[in-house]
């Protein structure tokens, strides 16, 4: 990595920090989802792939007694999590570790529940259900959220942005890889566009106003976060996260 590509990528960690989110996401669309995977057992044991700063990890802690294991590779959104845990009295109930979603090394049917929101582009959306597929236990699911268009027929605005940042599918094509990776599809909805904003799209663009654009990196990193919320604004019709609910066939 070059020096000016390392600045980039520290402003824009330095954007990102201590946001609510780390995407779009909301406590009533975590719920929502969890609720479309069926009854949890007593004490499930969960993993957070690409946890971030933990919204939903805490959540499952403390709404569903979950023990959560929670994954990121960036150590000070693993950071905050542990001190939110601790402020909420959840610290017996969640481990944080330093790792990559991909080759998780836990044995196969760990979890009764493997949930991943706005992460698994990290590693691909299809290689993601394979390498997290045998981690579910009888019974588990995978609760996953994947952006792709929405649209038809996608604007070519909208089309250079994704085909550049990260290739989008349509849930037609989605649904199929999910299928062909031994998975039978429970449900499958849209975020709302609100999940977007209140705690994603509306601090991140405070803080792009507040930004030091005298720090290396951090003048490339404001132009690109704008750029994407503009989009978001003028083309968010086109595309959009939707929520996978799913369980592997032979479970």
């Amino acid at each position: 990595m070059t020096e000016s590509s390392d600045a980039a990528t520290a402003a824009f960690l330095t954007l990102h920090a201590d946001l609510p989110r780390q995407g779009p996401g909301s406590a009533q669309t975590t719920r929502r989802l969890l609720d479309l995977a069926g009854p949890l057992p007593d004490r499930p044991r969960v993993l957070d792939l690409g946890c971030g700063p933990g919204r939903s990890a805490l959540l499952l802690a403390a709404e569903a007694g979950a023990r959560v294991t929670a994954v990121d590779t960036h150590q000070p959104f693993l950071d905050t999590l542990t001190a939110a845990a601790a402020r909420d009295g959840l610290q017996e109930r969640i481990t944080t570790e330093n790792r990559s979603m991909d080759a998780p090394p836990w044995p196969d049917g760990h979890f009764d529940l493997v949930l991943s929101e706005g992460a698994a582009y990290a590693i691909g959306f299809a290689r993601a259900l394979r390498s997290w597929r045998r981690l579910i236990a009888p019974g588990g699911t995978l609760v996953v959220t994947e952006c792709e268009w929405t649209a038809a027929t996608p604007s070519p605005e909208a089309r250079a942005f994704w085909d550049a940042a990260y290739p989008l599918r349509t849930r037609r094509e989605n649904t199929a890889l999910a299928e062909a990776a031994g998975y039978r599809v429970l449900a499958a909805r849209t975020q709302p566009e609100s999940d977007w904003w209140a705690e994603y799209y509306d601090p991140l663009a405070a803080r792009t106003e507040a930004a030091d654009l005298s720090v290396p990196g951090m003048a490339e990193a404001v132009a690109g976060t704008r750029a994407e919320i503009a989009l978001r604004r003028d083309h968010g019709g086109e595309y959009g996260y939707t929520g996978y609910v799913l369980r592997p066939r032979d479970r």
